[in-house]
């Protein structure tokens, strides 16, 4: 993945944020349960890869389930966070960017091929423009076993949360502690450049986030162009109709057996 302007780089999201990303996201625990079911039973007793495995939110539970799980992540603070917990060690993850094509083949090569390949929390999106992301669609294809699915739970866009080309507000507030937003939006180029910004005793803290988000009918033709099917498009892990009301997407795209 090529950085983003003003220096971001595929590790900078993970390293700055793994000392607090289990505690800011653990309102997402109620989710896994059904995300685990589903991965689970599209991997059968075949192997799953995680692209952004992080600190195993997704992937210990998986692999709790007797699904053999790797991943993959640009960040070593967030895989040591992973590797930490009870379980972590046991799950082999591939220091790099899932963008690129030799990272993902160096973390396919010991298995041969993945039944699942997934990712969770829009963490696709972090791959900063289109080409990168139809690369990364062409590579997954690749390492895939015939038959394999290609998992992704994304948020659906909403440009009118940007209506302006920016936005700044209060995420949350506990005690004498204030978590701001502040993010820059580029319609053209479908990308979300901001901070979230923290404001407490021990100072300023500010943690960046970087996006180029794609709408899923852009997905589907990335997984067109990598010889990917669209099998199914759910609102939540739970299977819930998706409609054009939902907020948020989890497609499965198979390759063919």
């Amino acid at each position: 993945m090529a950085e983003l302007p003003g220096g971001w780089d595929p590790a900078e999201y993970g390293d700055r944020v793994a000392d607090v990303y289990d505690d800011w996201y653990d309102g997402m625990e109620p989710a896994m349960p059904a995300a685990v079911r589903m991965l689970a039973k599209l991997a059968g007793d075949g192997p799953a890869l995680e692209l952004g495995i992080g600190t195993g939110r997704a992937a210990l539970p998986l692999a709790a389930a007797g699904v053999k799980v790797a991943g993959i992540d640009a960040s070593e603070r967030m895989v040591a966070r992973l590797w930490s917990k009870p379980g972590g060690a046991d799950i082999s993850v591939t220091i790099g960017d899932f963008g690129d094509p030799a990272v993902l083949a160096e973390a396919a090569a010991p298995f041969g091929g993945f039944r699942v390949i997934y990712v969770v929390f829009n963490t696709f999106f972090a791959l900063p423009s289109q080409a990168e992301q139809v690369r990364c669609f062409a590579s997954v294809a690749g390492a895939l076993a015939p038959g394999g699915a290609f998992v992704l739970r994304a948020f659906v866009p909403d440009q009118g949360l940007h209506s302006n080309g920016s936005r700044f507000s209060t995420e949350a507030i506990v005690g004498d502690e204030s978590k701001l937003v502040a993010v820059i939006h580029d319609r053209n180029s479908q990308t979300v450049r901001g901070n979230h910004i923290i404001i407490s005793p021990r100072g300023v803290e500010t943690y960046p986030v970087n996006l180029r988000y794609a709408w899923p009918a852009e997905l589907d033709l990335m997984a067109a162009l990598a010889g990917l099917t669209l099998t199914a498009r759910h609102a939540d892990w739970s299977a819930a109709p998706f409609t054009n009301a939902s907020t948020a997407h989890v497609s499965v795209w198979h390759k063919p057996a």
